[in-house]
């Protein structure tokens, strides 16, 4: 990203993309230019500067009710779709496009589940963990809920054909909402490094799949240029209005907490789209008046894959307002270059060392009081079987967010009785070889290996007595 005030050359793309509506509009992330642009237009980066942009209100000219309470009166209304839809319930909180766009097919019913059996794996107290599990979404993870949003708004500026990079889950929900709306979609992935879970989903749902030879990183660079030149509508979640859709999951979050507040929110860093997504939301809500407390926000990458943990944690880069540290961000992606550095690790969804909502999750992390934590491949896998065992299968990213909770209690940052959400991205069949190896193979403490047996009814029932 550049940091970079406005020069005076500049200025009439500002002019060119001007608003035209005060009540909900785009704004730069960056302090030094702040930029606004209509909402009405396909833009995936500041004109004037190059930075991230945010979908922002004029909160005090909206319709906004006065408790979050008030949208349980949509659960008797769900025979309208958009009153059943986890993300449109809330659309007074995401008022970026009028109801006549909205696309939906049923995203946002999900579950949070307390669980004691994890609580105990990490050492919490009874009743204090909770699991949201987006695996329940139609294209079976979280990022239906930001497809819906970026659907809607390609849909409110007539695109017609949609484009993402993607490590597996962004190209299936792409694939499925794209199909939906009778839109053209293309997905970009990196060679041999998606899931087949995930890899069916694209290809079922009939999507034009781009095999690169490189990884995530390589294909996101490609994709951004693909959008740009052939004005194509990018999905991935540079998106501003795909990040409007994530921000339901902590109002459904909140929802089932009868609008308690947790103490922490506990989510798997990979892009960054959750994680920024999630601060903004507590953002919004906390200036609305509609929460009286923002929980601490703790964000897990993986060992292999853990660009954010060593530049917030080690190096020290921080959001400041807004005045963030661009020079020592742009070295050290320059030395990962360099070193021709690519990420590893089993959790393929996470598996991302540039990721793009960099800045927005800084800001996130200052408004959530938040911390970075890196968890190995082992560690996950041995979060997943727990989770498994106790009721709910998620893809190996998921499991970050167990075994972040853990490593941060016997840190002692987190009390054994705060209250700890915990964000599972995706279901477990979405890379179901990890967790047949794991179990088969791992013999592990937690695995579960089939027994074998002679095909005999007395040696049949003799296992089954042991």
């Amino acid at each position: 990203m550049k940091n970079t005030s406005v020069s005076t050359g500049e200025a009439h793309l500002k002019e060119m993309f001007r608003v035209s509506d005060n009540l909900r509009y785009q704004q730069c992330l960056n302090n030094k230019c702040q930029a606004t642009f209509g909402i009405e237009q396909a833009l995936f980066s500041c004109p004037a500067c190059g930075d991230l942009l945010d979908a922002r209100y004029n909160w005090d000219k909206l319709d906004v009710p006065d408790s979050l309470s008030w949208f349980e009166k949509r659960w008797a209304t769900r025979n309208n779709p958009l009153d059943f839809s986890g993300v449109w319930r809330f659309r007074e909180l995401l008022p970026f496009c009028d109801e006549q766009y909205c696309v939906t097919i049923g995203e946002g019913q999900t579950l949070l589940q307390q669980n004691d059996g994890v609580g105990n794996y990490v050492d919490i107290a009874a009743g204090k963990v909770y699991l949201q599990y987006e695996g329940m979404n139609p294209s079976g993870s979280f990022k239906d809920n930001g497809m819906t949003g970026a659907f809607s708004h390609a849909k409110m500026v007539g695109a017609k054909h949609a484009i993402c990079a993607s490590t597996g889950n962004t190209s299936a929900s792409l694939a499925l909402y794209a199909h939906s709306c009778g839109m053209k979609g293309s997905v970009f992935i990196g060679s041999g490094r998606i899931a087949y879970g995930k890899l069916s989903q694209a290809l079922d749902y009939g999507a034009r799949t781009i095999q690169v030879k490189g990884d995530f990183d390589d294909c996101m660079r490609q994709v951004k240029e693909v959008a740009a030149r052939e004005k194509l509508y990018l999905v991935n979640s540079l998106n501003p209005f795909r990040l409007e859709g994530q921000k339901t999951i902590m109002f459904r979050v909140l929802e089932k907490l009868n609008w308690q507040v947790p103490d922490w929110i506990i989510v798997p860093g990979g892009n960054l789209g959750n994680s920024s997504a999630f601060g903004k939301a507590f953002m919004e809500l906390k200036e609305l008046g509609l929460i009286d407390k923002i929980p601490r926000l703790a964000i897990i990458n993986a060992t292999g894959a853990n660009t954010l943990f060593d530049l917030y944690e080690n190096i020290g880069v921080r959001f400041n307002g807004g005045d963030v540290d661009n020079e020592t961000i742009d070295a050290y992606f320059a030395k990962l270059d360099a070193e021709n550095y690519r990420p590893k690790t089993i959790a393929t969804a996470i598996e991302i060392s540039r990721p793009v909502n960099l800045k927005k999750c800084l800001r996130a992390l200052e408004v959530c009081n938040g911390v970075v934590r890196e968890v190995s491949d082992e560690d996950i896998l041995h979060a997943k079987a727990i989770i498994g065992k106790h009721g709910l299968g998620c893809e190996p990213a998921s499991a970050a967010s167990v075994a972040g909770l853990k490593r941060l209690r016997e840190q002692g940052i987190i009390d054994t009785n705060e209250s700890a959400v915990c964000i599972l991205t995706g279901h477990q069949l979405k890379d179901p070889s990890v967790t047949v190896n794991y179990h088969i193979e791992a013999e592990t403490t937690f695995s579960n290996k089939p027994i074998e047996v002679e095909n005999d009814i007395d040696a049949i029932i003799e296992k089954l007595r042991h």
